[in-house]
């Protein structure tokens, strides 16, 4: 079987149209071909797409000028070439001005296989170049919502810090069950809401500090599967079907417990009416075809997590833009159009590849690949003792630019019986730790400050001292990767903003254990 190729001929001599065809299909090609040759039935025929255009010059009634420009109105990558036995020189020149690629004498067909041969690769080539571009310009909207996405989470993740801390301050200072520990509540269950909307911002510019660690999908979404059927609702029918022999994944478990929450919200709100909702996990390697048909995608092993659906599915121009931040298909105000772009940049910082694959009536599957790691699962606490907040003796150096950060830890940490050393960046911290450096037991540190940044401080402190253990915090921070070696190092990263007692908590395990950085 020949290579195939879907062909439409402008050509009012059905004679001439088979005669070409013939030729055609002599050099190779398994042609379906469809002929016009009148400007409403061409303008008809391109609602399809089309592989190659071939059109006569002069016909009754109409002109091959004239079909050449509507073929460039509904179809501007088509491949169009003149077969004439009239067209002129000066006319084909003027033809291959306004779009044409080639024109071709009737008399001399030994150029037609050549020049289509030609075209339908430089077409392939068009439109190589073309998703390439695309490509380029999604990348370049992915780092200009990252950008924007920073600048404004570092500057608004200290503003909620500072609110959620003060209102958790508050409400230890007045009587339980009052009307100011009501709103102090309530303050704080506004700034941890907006504190989440910002998260998906991170998330989906991959701006996020990342704890990675190696974990097995089957145990996180066992472990998910009660608080699941409780978001999902009654009414949708939940079914696990889980690869015992699933590989292991270096993950952040808080983010893909994120990752699988906003695909079975995405999947609810797809069966109003109730429904089956199915998530699987199982092993797979990707070879090189599957990476040449998905551009993002890489050879290797991989485990996948797959959430389908009974629901209304989706038509390809929404396929298109689902991951897109802000895009929803719900109502104004039942939807940020934040959690599939949220997924989406998970997954992406994790290395991994998200597709969808959706008819509209036929439901929609998720598919979420993560790369293979080795290692072993590192056992947790089981969290029993949450609520217990201890404090303590020891000096701790804080540095924090931010004013109403700065003074809310200064205020917790003091109340806990620390010893506190303030620094309002990160030069001044690496000054106040040679002051002090045989006093402090711990340093807590922003990452992006002014004039010193908290990583080349940490390096600073680290080299005068390399035992003391050091807490990074962070609402951004463009250094992930540094990060990251740090955290691998042993040190610690809390993510901003945080309340006093997620604070005073690390605090007192991180001094409770050993320091783990190595010089």
């Amino acid at each position: 079987m020949g290579t195939p190729l879907k062909l439409l001929f402008v050509e009012d001599s059905e004679a001439d149209a088979e005669l070409l065809a013939r030729a055609i299909r002599k050099g190779g090609y398994d042609i379906s071909y469809h002929r016009v040759d009148t400007g409403e039935a061409l303008q008809k025929s391109l609602q399809e797409s089309w592989d190659l255009v071939i059109s006569d010059h002069a016909m009754p009634g109409f002109s091959g000028i004239a079909a050449l420009q509507m073929v460039r109105e509904r179809q501007a990558d088509v491949p169009f070439i003149f077969v004439s036995g009239t067209i002129g020189e000066d006319v084909a020149v003027d033809a291959m001005r306004v779009g044409a690629q080639d024109y071709i004498m009737k008399g001399k067909l030994a150029r037609l296989l050549p020049a289509i041969d030609r075209e339908l690769r430089e077409a392939k080539n068009r439109a190589a170049h073309k998703q390439t571009e695309l490509r380029m310009h999604q990348l370049e909207k992915f780092e200009a919502i990252g950008k924007l996405a920073g600048g404004i989470a570092h500057d608004f993740n200290n503003v909620i810090g500072a609110i959620m801390g003060w209102a958790e301050l508050g409400n230890d200072e007045v009587e339980a069950g009052s009307r100011a520990a009501k709103y102090f509540q309530q303050i704080r269950a506004q700034s941890e809401r907006a504190a989440g909307l910002t998260r998906q911002l991170l998330a989906y510019a991959r701006r996020q500090t990342l704890e990675p660690r190696v974990m097995n999908l089957n145990q996180m979404i066992g472990e998910m599967t009660s608080l699941l059927q409780k978001v999902i609702g009654e009414q949708i029918e939940m079914k696990l079907a889980l690869a015992p022999d699933l590989q292991l994944t270096r993950a952040d478990p808080s983010q893909l417990e994120q990752v699988l929450m906003n695909l079975c919200f995405n999947a609810r709100d797809a069966m109003p009416a109730g429904g089956q909702l199915l998530i699987e996990t199982r092993n797979a390697e990707l070879d090189e075809t599957y990476t040449q048909r998905h551009q993002y995608a890489r050879p290797g092993r991989y485990v996948v997590l797959s959430v389908s659906d009974t629901g209304a599915g989706m038509d390809a121009a929404t396929m298109k833009r689902i991951f897109e931040p802000f895009f929803t298909t719900k109502e104004v105000g039942k939807g940020t159009g934040l959690g599939l772009a949220t997924a989406y940049g998970i997954v992406k910082q994790h290395e991994g590849l998200i597709e969808v694959y959706s008819e509209l009536g036929e439901g929609s599957v998720f598919q979420v690949h993560l790369p293979v790691s080795g290692g072993t699962v590192r056992v947790t606490a089981d969290g029993s003792q949450e609520d217990s907040i201890r404090g303590g003796t020891e000096t701790i150096l804080v540095a924090e630019d931010h004013v109403g950060n700065r003074e809310m830890v200064d205020e917790m940490l003091r109340k806990l019986g620390y010893r506190v050393i303030l620094a309002k960046d990160g030069e001044e911290a690496v000054e106040k730790f040679c002051e002090h450096q045989r006093e402090i037991s711990l340093v807590l540190q922003d990452v992006v400050m002014p004039r010193m940044g908290g990583s080349e401080a940490y390096e600073k402190i680290h080299g005068m001292r390399p035992e003391v253990p050091v807490i990074f915090t962070s609402g951004y921070s463009e250094e992930s990767a540094r990060l990251a070696s740090l955290a691998a190092q042993g040190a610690t990263l809390l993510q901003k903003p945080y309340g006093p007692k997620t604070l005073a908590r690390k605090i007192r395990e991180v001094l409770d254990r050993k320091p783990k950085i190595s010089g």
